[in-house]
């Protein structure tokens, strides 16, 4: 029995669409293997670089004097982790304060398409906007963090 990815890449791709839609079809692709394990950060792919952080189980260690972290210097930045491996959003919430959350959109798990208006994420692919509070009813993901001097933990 043949998997997904491999029957498609046998059959016409036009066949494969009119039969399954284009769910089937992004289901498939290479990013579905990202999103399957999206809620889970990523480590850094060469755990030798000096990229700024380290994972260690389920806690992320990060250091906020590192460059590739230079963006969440002020009260209100945020970035997107996904372009140096790791699978989250980080927003400075005050000086004392960084939030963590997932990078997959909860409506349809759509990844680093994310963009901050106001109190809110808003996904690009869709529309839809999820708040920046870490209550137990977010809909987005939130992640324990604390910061001791210019570390930043990160546990999920």
């Amino acid at each position: 029995m043949k998997d997904r990815r491999s029957f498609l890449k046998e059959v016409c791709p036009t066949v494969a669409f009119a039969f399954f839609g284009l769910s089937f079809l992004e289901a498939c692709s290479s990013d579905s293997i990202e999103e399957t394990n999206a809620t889970k950060p990523t480590g850094p792919i060469d755990s030798g670089s000096d990229n700024g952080f380290t994972q260690s189980g389920s806690t992320l260690t990060i250091d906020l004097t590192h460059p590739n972290f230079s963006s969440l210097s002020n009260v209100g930045d945020w970035m997107n982790g996904n372009s140096i491996g790791i699978s989250m959003l980080f927003l400075r919430t005050s000086s004392s304060n960084i939030q963590a959350y997932t990078n997959v959109c909860p409506h349809e798990g759509t990844q680093n398409q994310w963009i901050k208006s106001g109190n809110n994420f808003r996904c690009e692919n869709h529309g839809r906007s999820y708040s920046t509070d870490c209550s137990p009813s977010a809909e987005l993901t939130c992640y324990s963090t604390s910061i001791n001097g210019d570390t930043l933990e990160v546990s999920t």
